[in-house]
């Protein structure tokens, strides 16, 4: 073997030194040439330069898979696989030499660079490290020795997440680059895949993503090391061993920096480092790739070219032969000779292949690219049906092809199912383009290419749909053009950034469409730019808006039209909470202090009217004293007082304070001191809301749930004990036991008591549920009014502070006849038609039912053995006394001991003697006659005949004040008397 190296010049350098644009310039500037390089997807960014140069028309592109031929064409741009053996150009350039020590591919290369000459130029492209074997094998070449034209720099180790824009991260798998293009979407908007699987179409379209700015991150293999011309400034490995066909290896220094070189564009410096699991790289490492320093190759792959085709053995046999030049190994067999090997054991191939023709022919089927990277001995399966065709036809059976194109005829699927495709489909675009091999190949080119372009453009989208955000990617891109953002907003609050839906405003706050991550905040930060203008016109409709437009909702929250503006928290002041302005930065000063005022403005207004009682009340200058006081305490309590609360200061209120709180609609009931005109669902419902908002009670359990109830109008409701018990107050209803009543109607129960606890036995007749004028049964128009069952009428007022006498239903109808018989007016029918009343509220009871009295607490006890069929105890009910509290042990605490005590002694003595005097009856304690006592005492001797009741003694009276309105009335009484 004579080898030389007259002719030749080996261009040498590290990456980003121009070798390839030197290379172009040098071709054309012949008048023919060719030039091969390491992938199609550089063969094509290649061809497509030389088109711009020389015309379309004078390129040709010859791959393993395609083919591009005009008529006379010039130049060929190749793959080195596609190189031909020979050839009469001018002008012959082979890139990335370096690859000729590669496992794989490396004796194609040798092959080429040892025997491929130009007739006037032979150029030979690569590193810096081939110098050594290149002037050691070809003797008399010339070396040129290109410096890099930028700096490359080492930046360490870095977050996938926090790398830099226009960064490129490098992985060897598909599961690896597939994981982090996935992170890279979520957490900086998308990324560029390109991978040695994908077909160069898709490749081509996915750099063309990031070349053109889509998006900011591309994330490959070291594929991209491979003379690709990109703008990358920072190149990150996330992964520094890789599987090179045999075994699974560190990177070498060279190899790293051939990937590393690729950040950096001319002059622009670039930067490498290390992301994700990766550790460090060492100090010596880093300066050997910063200063391309890196051992040279001492050995290229090689292969022999003088092949024996008179058998199958000795085809075999010069396949294995050995260099007989140092500097040159005998490469490991590649997937043709793996083949070779597997079909030479099969039976129906060594019976075919018996002449050199038929040797030589099964060699060029081996030749058939491993595409779907499947096992050695599937392969080798499919060569030999093509094989089998040749020798038998002569040509591929077209049926066959039809069926296998026919199957890979498909754009449905996800990434995998159409990366297998895409191998399927450039199996036979590489069958359809050998010479011979089908009938009509052009036919076939064009049916492989075009599903091959459809796939890979399907593939295309189903990669950026998957990793690339497209709404984060092109606003990035604008806003790095520093562009004016056009937004548009939908009626809904839509928001459209260039097209493209980036979220939602509502009222003065946007809210990003499902984002996240650093990309988020600038998408966010994007969208809010093009959407200022946007804010000051909201700004500006607010401020003008009339209170029409605007709506205090129950959970605390200002709404515009719909929208939430602004959120209510408490103040020092129950009825002027604080308004909490809703909205983003980008509501600048003047825009939001409008705003803020405008809704204050209605916050207080809306207060103010709903609830005009208590905010009228609130602002009263002509209350002084004890009323003043009074009136403090209703507005602190929302409208609504317990009248046993503040007893005392009621009692000292005389009639002119009185009257001047009456005129604010403030009522004085039995029970309650209250604003009647705040009983309704509105009211009630801010009240419940500015409680609320003071107590941090919108999360506490009832809250909203009873103002529904008062607006169907419901006089009661079931109580729900897991209820904070304030909300029922809020509401206007009062928690007794199982049941809550509406405090209007409370006030009503006590306007049916109040005359039977009046009446005077022998005076009139006895009104309906009157017993002795000291206790009164409960009656239908008490649970009518109530809508309360019997056993809730007795929660109801034992809660109010009443007790129970219990009596047969003999002794009550002995009783009420005996006292009806003193009456002349009284009749018999009446009063069965009482009692059973009385006595049917308990049979109608649960049979469970406690007691109403023990009797130990005065009480008549029950026989023990009680026949069913006798008539049920009737209960008498009679205002509590503190003696039965004291004998109720406990039972009825706080609230009820005091209203029991209370209410007695309002009915005893207040509110008794002046609900008797308005109604024209007679002052408990005197006679018709004028004698004091003389009634009582009748009345006394009528009870101890019932035997069951023991009156109390007899009160004092107290002396009128001269000056009361009702002594000046009593006066006057006499003298029309006389």
């Amino acid at each position: 073997m004579i080898l030389s190296g007259r002719g030749v010049t080996a261009v040498l350098g590290p990456t980003n030194t121009g070798k390839t644009h030197y290379a172009i310039e040098r071709m054309v500037a012949h008048d023919s040439g060719v030039i091969g390089l390491p992938l199609r997807l550089l063969a094509r960014e290649v061809y497509t330069r030389l088109v711009e140069k020389v015309g379309h028309h004078n390129v040709a592109l010859i791959t393993g898979e395609e083919k591009i031929s005009p008529h006379r064409a010039r130049y060929s741009v190749c793959t080195v696989e596609a190189m031909p053996r020979e050839t009469t150009a001018s002008f012959v350039a082979i890139d990335e030499v370096q690859l000729a020590g590669d496992l794989e591919r490396g004796h194609i290369f040798t092959d080429r660079l040892l025997h491929l000459r130009g007739r006037g130029e032979t150029l030979l492209l690569g590193a810096a490290t081939m110098r050594p074997i290149l002037e050691h094998l070809l003797p008399g070449i010339t070396v040129v020795e290109r410096p890099r034209m930028s700096q490359l720099l080492y930046a360490g180790s870095k977050k996938i997440t926090r790398l830099p824009n226009r960064s490129a991260i490098v992985a060897f798998s598909a599961d690896e680059v597939y994981a982090i293009a996935e992170l890279i979407r979520r957490q900086r908007g998308g990324a560029a895949v390109v991978l040695g699987a994908l077909s160069p179409r898709t490749r081509n379209a996915q750099v063309a993503l990031y070349q053109e700015g889509d998006v900011d991150y591309l994330v490959a293999t070291d594929a991209i090391g491979m003379g690709l011309n990109l703008d990358v400034d920072h190149v990150a490995f996330a992964q520094d061993r890789k599987f090179d066909g045999y075994q699974y290896r560190n990177l070498n220094p060279a190899e790293l920096a051939q990937v590393a070189g690729r950040a950096g564009r001319h002059v622009r410096d670039g930067s490498f480092g290390v992301t994700g699991r990766v550790d460090p790289f060492e100090d010596e490492l880093v300066h050997r790739i910063e200063s391309h320093e890196f051992d040279p190759v001492r050995v290229l792959q090689w292969r022999s070219k003088a092949l024996d085709f008179s058998s199958l053995k000795a085809l075999k046999m010069s396949l294995e032969a050995a260099p007989a030049v140092s500097g040159l190994a005998r490469a490991l067999p590649a997937v043709d000779q793996q083949a070779l090997e597997h079909l030479a054991r099969y039976p129906e191939v060594a019976d075919v292949a018996t002449t050199a023709e038929r040797v030589e022919k099964l060699w060029e089927a081996c030749a058939l690219p491993d595409y779907r990277r499947i096992t050695p001995a599937q392969h080798a399966d499919l060569i030999s049906t093509i094989y089998a065709d040749l020798v038998r036809d002569g040509r591929v059976n077209e049926d066959f092809m039809a069926e296998q194109v026919r199957r890979a005829d498909h754009t449905d699927g996800e990434i995998d199912t159409l990366s297998a495709r895409i191998a399927q489909i450039r199996t036979w675009t590489y069958v359809s383009n050998r010479p011979g091999w089908l009938a009509d190949p052009t036919h076939w080119q064009e049916k492989t290419r075009e599903i091959e372009d459809r796939l890979s453009d399907a593939l295309h989208e189903r990669l950026t749909k998957r990793f690339v955000d497209r709404r984060t990617s092109v606003l990035m891109k604008r806003l790095r053009e520093n562009a004016m953002l056009e937004a548009e907003i939908s009626v809904n609050g839509d928001v459209f950034v260039e097209g493209h839906h980036v979220g939602q405003l509502t009222g003065f706050r946007f809210t990003l469409a499902a984002g996240e991550g650093a990309d988020a905040k600038a998408v966010q930060g994007a969208a809010q730019k093009a959407l200022a203008l946007e804010f000051e016109a909201r700004a500006a409709r607010l401020y003008a808006a009339g209170n029409g437009d605007l709506a205090l909702s129950s959970d605390g929250l200002v709404r515009w039209l719909g929208d939430p503006v602004a959120r209510l928290t408490a103040s020092d002041h129950v009825m002027r909470p604080r308004v909490i302005l809703l909205a983003d930065e980008q509501l600048h000063a003047n825009a939001r202090e409008h705003v803020l005022a405008r809704i204050e403005r209605f916050v207080n207004h809306h207060i103010s009217t709903v609830l005009k009682p208590l905010d009228d009340i609130s602002r009263a200058e002509d209350l002084e004293g004890l009323a003043k006081g009074l009136a403090f305490q209703l507005v602190e309590n929302l409208g609504v007082l317990f009248r046993r609360d503040v007893a005392d200061e009621v009692k000292s209120l005389d009639q002119e304070s009185r009257a001047s709180i009456r005129k604010y609609g403030v009522r004085f009931g039995a029970y309650h001191i209250f604003l009647p005109a705040l009983l309704k669902p509105a009211p009630a419902e801010l009240i419940t809301l500015l409680w609320a908002l003071k107590n941090d009670g919108l999360d506490k359990p009832g809250y909203g749930e009873l103002i529904p109830m008062l607006a169907a109008g419901r006089t009661s409701v079931v109580a729900d004990p897991s209820f904070e018990r304030t909300f029922y107050k809020l509401a206007g209803f009062r928690y007794l036991g199982k049941r809550a009543v509406r405090i209007d109607i409370l006030e009503r129960l006590a306007d049916l008591i109040r005359p039977l606890l009046q009446w005077a036995p022998g005076t009139t007749p006895r009104p309906d549920g009157a017993y002795d004028g000291r206790r009164f049964m409960a009656t239908t128009s008490m649970l009518s009014i109530l809508g309360a069952t019997p056993d809730d009428m007795e929660e109801i007022l034992k809660g109010l502070g009443y007790r129970a006498d219990v009596v047969t239903a003999e002794e009550a109808a002995s009783f009420l006849a005996g006292d009806d018989g003193a009456t002349a007016d009284a009749a018999a029918a009446p009063e069965q038609s009482e009692i059973d009343v009385a006595t049917d509220a308990l049979d109608e009871a649960p049979a469970d039912a406690p007691a109403a009295e023990t009797p130990g607490e005065g009480a008549v006890a029950p026989a023990e053995a009680e026949d069913p069929a006798e008539p049920k105890p009737v209960l008498l009910w009679r205002p509590g006394t503190r003696q039965d509290n004291q004998r109720a042990g406990g039972r009825h605490q706080g609230d009820q001991r005091r209203g029991g005590q209370r209410h007695g002694e309002r009915h005893g003595k207040a509110d008794g003697r002046e609900g008797g005097r308005k109604s024209g009856g007679p002052a408990r304690g005197k006679a018709q006659d004028g004698k004091p006592g003389g009634q009582r005492k009748e009345r006394q001797d009528r009870h101890d005949r019932g035997g069951k009741f023991e009156g109390r003694p007899p009160r004092k009276e107290k002396p009128l004040d001269p000056d009361s309105p009702f002594a000046k009335l009593a006066a006057l009484k006499e003298q029309l008397k006389k």
